[in-house]
């Protein structure tokens, strides 16, 4: 069975030493058919006009990182996939807490898309080229993560992640 409802409160939540809140999010990309072209999935804020971004939350105490920034973007996106090595730690001031956060990004090799996740009824996917994810994108920190993300991309032999993804991502539904 599949639990379909977003964990919520603070109870289990990290801090670090300073006293800031850990947040764990992906870059959730796939391939485009037919060519090596990468997509990113970016999603709305559920505040709504914030722009877009990437999903993100909170890294609770009973989870690994890796389990924390594939459960966020399972939550927030409808995605499933391969999480792969950090992209870099970044600290960043909450706009609604008014405090600053610790956050960590992770590349996620998209395998599956979701027709129904937990937060369907509060946020918009959308599929889009890097360009276009740096221009939607309302986070720097988030568009420095992008930015890591590709020049890694550029740099790997282009087998390396089609070897990961057997079932081609890119043929998923939308």
């Amino acid at each position: 069975m599949v639990v379909m409802v977003s964990r919520s409160g603070r109870h289990l939540q990290r801090y670090n030493k300073q006293g800031r809140r850990l947040v764990v999010g992906c870059i959730p990309y796939r391939y485009k058919t037919g060519d090596d072209q990468v997509e990113v999935l970016v999603i709305s804020s559920q505040r709504q006009g914030k722009g877009m971004l990437f999903p993100k939350g909170g890294w609770e105490a009973d989870e690994s990182i890796k389990d924390a920034a594939e459960r966020e973007s399972f939550e927030e996106a409808g995605v499933t996939g391969i999480v792969q090595r950090k992209l870099g730690k970044w600290t960043f001031k909450s706009k609604r807490h008014e405090t600053d956060y610790e956050g960590y990004m992770f590349p996620l090799l998209v395998k599956q898309q979701l027709d129904l996740w937990p937060e369907i009824e509060f946020r918009q996917r959308i599929w889009m080229s890097i360009s276009e994810a740096r221009q939607a994108c309302q986070h720097v920190w988030m568009q420095e993560a992008l930015d890591k993300l590709e020049r890694r991309l550029e740099t790997r032999p282009k087998t390396d992640d089609r070897d990961l993804n057997i079932s081609r991502v890119g043929q998923i539904c939308i």
